[in-house]
């Protein structure tokens, strides 16, 4: 599978030949009139053909693997060969090919021994005119075999794809179960870790200890997201996205990620369609199959991004058991890198599989883009073989909605305190002090709640002072968004930001948040944090009216 043309090409199809194509004929036969005969009698009943004659068994062999034949006719007897040889060689090189005996010599006794050997048929060479009838019965069995095998592989294609994506969905529900309940856990250590770090004196020999626990903790929230991500339980803010805008604008970052012995090409539609998904998600994407390509091309090589519109329709859906036919946008990035078999492609959207070697990858990279694409409503295949490079392709539901612009990369604000007063509800202890620290030690008066009924009894006493409602959004006996809800109807004025380790319907609906709604999800740091408080508190109130 070398990648000369382009992958967007391949999924226009090609159109089947037509019925009046002639037809491929091998014909073993030492007569030169008999064959012309053949011929003959085909023409003159319509059924134009290109018969390639041999005589002898190793022009037979050559012509068999050399050319691809619709029919095999053959003599019965031949002066150094003779037919049932001659159909043991044809079934073991081209099985599935009509063969055929045209013979003078055929008796009964021949003509059942030449049947169960695996001869189609047999017509006698005087009475010839049977040949046409034989040759359309024939071919019509012949397509009838290869449409019922190509169910059969349609059906244990598609058979394998449910299980693995019922497979898949196991996975992801057990890694979302495991990232949910490290989020607490580590928005605590890493939240003390950071304000230990800014609390000690640089030259303390505490420092180099708790940098260790501090990079410990990023990269452990580095894992669950990305297991959040798979299982499909991230929050997603959507836009409506120029794929082309995206590619274009982390050209120059993939560049610097692939190096220069990587020859990077772009194939960009200039008609492209609109998709809705998050944008940050999406460059997540990017960049991680981009880096998966990168490391299949140790050697260096040529990586391709190419971008279309297509249309699934039914016949692919048929072959592809999770997809919905309809209007879609292609994303495709190649490489001709060490590519992939079978086995592995199978396995190669589960997290922690790699085949990279021991501190070179952990597995996920291509486990997040599988579930940041399932959660945006798209699809994503592999298509690679051993030492042929890989293609990964990637369909997003196209939408008829003129694109939003994409924010640019800018760093984030200066950090400000503030005087105001917070009512904090979560109903971790160990997290609902982490946050009480980080929001007192720079300004604001902090109230605080461990659930939604403790937080009504405090805004009872506090309400005129109450500026912001700070809820984690999955609380029991009562949701951050209902508690959210009752303060609101009675003071508009009240800002409201969730935060969360995991994510249900209570903010998000099946992982998409709500437009307006202002949310943070855990873990999360301090100065991330104290920005979002001062977004939403200098905010208008727009969205908490929703």
């Amino acid at each position: 599978m070398e990648h000369t043309g382009s992958v967007v090409d391949a999924e226009r199809g090609s159109a089947k030949a037509p019925l009046s194509a002639p037809l491929r004929i091998l014909h073993l036969e030492d007569n030169r009139h008999d064959a012309e005969l053949v011929q003959a009698m085909l023409a003159e009943e319509g059924i134009p053909c290109a018969i390639v004659c041999v005589e002898t068994q190793s022009d037979f062999e050559s012509a068999l693997e050399q050319g691809r034949f619709d029919l095999i006719f053959s003599d019965f007897s031949l002066p150094s060969f003779n037919g049932i040889s001659a159909l043991t060689i044809a079934k073991k090189k081209c099985p599935g090919v009509p063969y055929i005996f045209i013979s003078g010599t055929v008796g009964e006794e021949t003509a059942v021994a030449i049947l169960q050997a695996g001869a189609t048929d047999y017509v006698l060479k005087e009475h010839l005119t049977r040949l046409p009838a034989v040759v359309r019965r024939a071919l019509r069995e012949a397509e009838e075999r290869t449409e019922r095998k190509q169910a059969e592989e349609t059906l244990q294609k598609t058979s394998e794809q449910l299980r693995q994506s019922q497979k898949m969905e196991a996975v992801g529900q057990l890694a979302g179960g495991i990232a949910h309940d490290f989020n607490n856990i580590l928005m605590v250590i890493n939240g003390y870790s950071d304000l230990a770090l800014k609390a000690i004196p640089p030259n303390s020999p505490l420092r180099d200890s708790l940098e260790q626990v501090r990079q410990a903790g990023e990269r452990a929230t580095t894992l669950t997201r990305q297991l959040l991500a798979f299982s499909r339980r991230q929050v997603l803010q959507l836009k409506v996205l120029d794929l082309n805008a995206v590619v274009t604008n982390l050209e120059k970052m993939l560049q610097r990620l692939i190096g220069e012995d990587v020859r990077f090409e772009t194939r960009l539609s200039q008609r492209l369609g609109r998709v809705k998904a998050d944008p940050g998600q999406i460059e997540q994407v990017v960049m991680n199959l981009v880096v998966n390509a990168r490391d299949a091309m140790p050697q260096g090589g040529r990586l391709m991004i190419e971008t279309a519109d297509v249309e699934l329709d039914e016949s692919y859906a048929r072959g592809h058991a999770v997809v919905q036919p309809g209007p879609y946008v292609l994303l495709a990035v190649s490489d001709t890198g060490c590519g992939m078999d079978k086995e592995t492609q199978a396995r190669v959207f589960e997290p922690f599989f790699t085949t990279k070697g021991k501190d070179k990858g952990t597995g996920l990279g291509l486990a997040t883009a599988y579930g940041i694409v399932k959660q945006s409503g798209g699809y994503i295949w592999v298509y690679s073989e051993p030492g042929q490079g890989a293609t990964f392709k990637i369909y997003l539901p196209r939408v008829e909605k003129e694109a939003e612009p994409l924010e640019p990369h800018v760093g984030p604000p200066a950090l400000r305190k503030g005087s105001e007063t917070i009512l904090l509800v979560e109903d971790d202890e160990k997290v609902r002090n982490l946050l009480r620290t980080i929001l007192a030690g720079n300004g604001y008066t902090v109230l605080e709640a461990s659930n939604g009924i403790a937080a009504l009894e405090k805004y009872e006493h506090h309400q005129e002072g109450i500026q912001l409602l700070l809820t984690d959004a999955v609380m029991p006996e009562m949701s951050g968004r209902e508690l959210a809800g009752r303060l609101i109807a009675r003071n508009l004025d009240l800002k409201v930001l969730f935060c969360s380790g995991y994510t249900d319907d209570a903010i998000v609906r099946h992982g998409i948040l709500e437009e307006g709604i202002p949310f943070l999800q855990k873990p999360f740091t301090p100065n991330t944090l104290l920005r979002k408080v001062r977004e939403v508190l200098d905010a208008h109130n727009d969205c908490n009216r929703r």
